[in-house]
């Protein structure tokens, strides 16, 4: 159910996408679940996002791209392999006109959660 504007959860923000999005929308969510499995997954910022000990990753549908927030550090991380996309400080936008590169998204979100997990355990001590 979509609530005003409002996606309640990410089948429901999926759903609401142009159709031509959706299948694209899915891949991406389907990589993000394999790569972290152990995320949560829910809507922060009107948009499909995922936590572990923290925020890991969001995603986003726009007319010409997918907005993909892997926070500064998942982009700076990455910078030689995502010099093919239009980035800035948080975010890479994905042409949606060309397949997404899922196997560099999968490293990124693995990276984001060492990084996560680790900033955990500093947190304990």
């Amino acid at each position: 159910m979509v609530k005003g504007n409002l996606a309640i959860d990410v089948n429901e923000y999926i759903a609401w996408q142009p159709a031509e999005l959706q299948a694209k929308l899915r891949q991406l969510r389907k990589a993000i679940k394999q790569a972290v499995p152990q995320a949560e997954e829910g809507i922060s910022y009107m948009m499909p996002a995922y936590k572990l000990h923290g925020a890991l990753v969001y995603f986003g549908a726009y007319k010409n791209h997918i907005g993909f927030y892997p926070t500064g550090s998942g982009i700076s991380a990455f910078k030689k392999e995502l010099s093919v996309y239009e980035t800035s400080k948080g975010t890479v936008r994905f042409p949606i006109d060309k397949p997404l590169p899922l196997r560099l998204i999968s490293r990124i979100l693995k990276y984001r959660a060492k990084e996560n997990l680790k900033k955990k355990k500093i947190s304990k001590k």
